[in-house]
């Protein structure tokens, strides 16, 4: 049996590819978007469009555009996760979360900056709420939310990766890993959480000590499933996309009785 105190691993801050290795080996599976396409418009009044054959989107947004390799998940009957790690724009990834029903949508576009600045992550996230041309949206606006301060969750993603999340703030959670390459590691990294719709949330963290940055859509409903994206760079100094995806397993929550976190 070892002695995690004294286990030379916990000296060994892992690398983002290291730790990110199977992560997605309980995700839900991927879906064909060909011949589909989805028009957005943002809440800042610009224009992103999709349009899919079976491996890959056509974009334009963002002053720019170009053909890159996709990555959909059908969350929900009525709700796609879609990732587009792009290649012709290398340090750089757009998730798009869409409902087919309330024609309500998210867009998160993850960048890794050039050089790290102390004490700022290196792998930064812009959000936007958007609409699904084409009909009126109904529902509730994706926007910003405090759901989830005081929650705290495990996550399992394979046989080998478990982590624990604590959701400390409307800035901050704090993770460890329980089981996987990272056991016995754990931080305090900024985060951002967004409800999309009833027990659908979009939570987005940032990491300080390696460049890596994610995007998780929670079901808290009644599947207790996540599914999400990595962007960060590898033990090499390379840009590095990933998935990743599981079980959500909710250990309870706490309430403030007076002084409320930020």
């Amino acid at each position: 049996m070892t002695d995690i105190s004294t286990d030379p691993a916990l000296d060994e801050w892992r690398t983002y590819d290291e730790f990110a290795a199977g992560i997605d080996t309980f995700r839900l599976p991927n879906v064909s978007l060909a011949g589909t396409a989805v028009a957005l418009t943002l809440d800042d009044g610009s224009a992103f469009s999709l349009v899919f054959d079976s491996v890959a989107a056509t974009w334009t947004g963002f002053d720019a555009a170009g053909t890159d390799p996709y990555d959909a998940v059908a969350v929900r009957d009525d709700v796609v996760f879609v990732n587009i790690p792009l290649e012709s724009r290398e340090r750089e990834a757009i998730t798009v979360v869409y409902s087919t029903s309330t024609r309500r949508a998210t867009v998160v576009r993850s960048r890794i900056a050039a050089e790290a600045l102390p004490g700022e992550p290196q792998v930064g996230q812009e959000f936007w709420a958007a609409t699904v041309d084409g009909g009126d949206p109904t529902g509730e606006i994706p926007g910003p939310s405090r759901d989830l301060i005081g929650k705290r969750n495990v996550y399992r993603y394979s046989p080998h990766h478990l982590y624990e999340h604590v959701y400390v703030s409307s800035q901050r959670y704090a993770w460890q890993c329980l089981e996987g390459v990272q056991r016995g590691h754990g931080d305090m990294d900024l985060s951002t959480v967004w409800k999309f719709a009833d027990g659908l949330y979009l939570f987005c963290f940032r990491e300080f000590r390696i460049a890596v940055a994610s995007v998780w859509l929670h079901d808290l409903g009644y599947q207790l499933m996540t599914t999400g994206i990595f962007l960060g760079l590898n033990g090499d100094g390379d840009a590095e996309h990933s998935r990743g995806g599981g079980h959500i397993y909710p250990l309870g929550s706490v309430t403030y009785p007076d002084a409320q976190p930020v």
